[in-house]
């Protein structure tokens, strides 16, 4: 059968090598006895095993152990995954300890108790599986990690002044192990900045975890950042690993950490303070190393107030802040952002790449953007699609008639448009209602989309897409 474990048996003994292989093989695992050591390393490039019984002394009259702990040495460099059982007639505890010490899996006297072996065995075939388990989550980890942000230093687009600052410090705190919290709106790539960061550190060839903490309803917080045990609740069918302790030796990027209720806040805290994690319904701690950056759309403003953020939280998660700038403010990054993204589209939609008309790119340049370089990026995507022409013209994009003529309100003088809570309309047209609606709770929730979306009784993916279809 193929999955039938396979060991190698070391021994100058033939009677040990009969015995031995007579008794596993009634156990379903097939055998390769060898009496020469210096046969290994050449059995072991020829086929796979799953563990070696390895006898401690080869030459007559010898019973140091030395040359067992010589071949030890020499399986465990060529396939570290490999559980080595040493076996021998001279057994003491100092052999023992030593044995362990040099990568030996258990240590088993000879003459041996059948059921002490085969135990001993068992135990070493579930150590190199398991070895060879996470080797292999190792390996796909790092093979992830190097796919996801292949080319990403690309993808930071920006040489207007507001960004020297964040190019500045990313330069200083990424290489640390210094949590970091990223200010800023919707759309102003809060995310990209969180990748650049792992990208830039040590931690690069480990797993980058993302968590939209908007998303993440308040029931299922604690499973879904500490993990559950099976039976800790109704729907908790199978453990479950949580966010923290999948990102454990990587990046845990915590967004829209601005919209946890405050008992859940010190929740967090105490796991960060401690660095250990007990699942839902578990008892056992489990201890975790994760470099931690947050991100929220919150004004400092607010942030600040201990009704809103715990402070503690916040001390704690801000090492090195940086706010990213809106759209708006760093206009002249906007014919570098178009072309990055029509040469993504171009590739994307097998496209030839397109330039903007002359005459569109003050137009572009003009708009302020409420959905910063997210709405931007959806915007030359959609031109890219509907463009029939050989340039993309400023109908491509789709923008507001009103777009380069005059600047669009912020979001207090729309809030002081009229009082908070009501909505005033001066049209029955369902898309004017339909935009104005999703501007008042914008600006009634200070921007903040989950809650926005809450109170129009939307998903926050149905609010980005009406947004874009509204240029809000």
């Amino acid at each position: 059968m193929a999955d039938q474990p396979r060991v190698l048996i070391v021994d100058d003994d033939e009677d040990i090598l009969v015995a031995a292989r007579l008794m596993l093989k009634r156990e379903g695992i097939l055998c390769h006895t060898e009496p020469r050591p210096d046969r290994i390393p050449q059995l072991l490039k020829d086929g796979v095993f799953d563990a070696v019984l390895l006898d401690m002394n080869f030459a007559i009259g010898a019973n140091t152990g030395r040359e067992g702990f010589q071949w030890l040495k020499r399986i465990v460099e060529i396939d570290p995954t490999l559980s080595v059982v040493l076996i021998t007639a001279y057994g003491d505890v100092g052999t023992a300890v030593e044995a362990m010490k040099q990568g030996a899996a258990d240590f088993v006297l000879k003459p041996w108790q059948n059921e002490r072996l085969l135990a001993t065995l068992s135990s070493a075939l579930k150590l190199t599986a398991s070895k060879r388990e996470a080797q292999q989550s190792a390996a796909t980890t790092k093979e992830l990690a190097s796919v996801a942000l292949d080319g990403t230093p690309n993808t930071i687009i920006g040489s207007a002044p507001a960004m020297a600052r964040i190019f500045a410090l990313l330069d200083r705190a990424a290489p640390t192990e210094a949590n970091v919290l990223i200010l800023g709106e919707n759309g102003t790539g809060k995310e990209v900045i969180a990748r650049e960061i792992h990208r830039r550190s040590k931690r690069r060839d480990q797993v980058f975890v993302s968590v939209d903490l908007g998303s993440v309803s308040e029931s299922l917080f604690e499973s879904e950042l500490f993990g559950h045990k099976k039976g800790a609740f109704t729907d908790a069918k199978e453990d479950r690993v949580g966010r923290l302790v999948a990102a454990n030796g990587g990046t845990l990027f915590l967004d829209e950490i601005g919209n946890l209720p405050l008992y859940l806040q010190s929740k967090l805290l105490s796991v960060l303070e401690q660095r250990v994690v007990i699942p839902v319904g578990g008892t056992k701690p489990m201890p975790i190393d994760v470099r931690l950056v947050s991100a929220t759309n919150m004004p400092p403003e607010q942030l600040g107030r201990e009704d809103v953020f715990r402070q503690d939280l916040l001390y704690r998660i801000n090492t090195v802040e940086l706010h990213l700038p809106p759209l708006r403010d760093r206009a002249d990054d906007i014919p570098a952002l178009i072309d990055h993204f029509v040469a993504i589209y171009a590739r994307k939609y097998n496209m030839p790449v397109k330039k903007v008309a002359p005459a569109a790119l003050p137009r572009l340049m003009a708009w302020r953007w409420p959905g910063n370089v997210r709405a931007l990026r959806h915007a030359v995507e959609r031109a890219m699609i509907l463009s029939g022409g050989a340039m993309l013209e400023a109908e491509d994009f789709s923008l507001p008639s009103t777009a380069g003529q005059a600047p669009a309100p912020t979001a207090a003088q729309a809030a002081s448009a009229a009082p908070a809570g009501t909505l005033v309309l001066d049209t029955l047209d369902l898309e004017a209602v339909e935009r104005e609606a999703i501007r008042k709770a914008l600006s009634k929730h200070q921007g903040n989309i989950s809650h926005a979306a809450q109170d129009l009784g939307i998903t926050r993916a149905s609010l980005y897409r009406r947004m874009e279809k509204h240029g809000l």
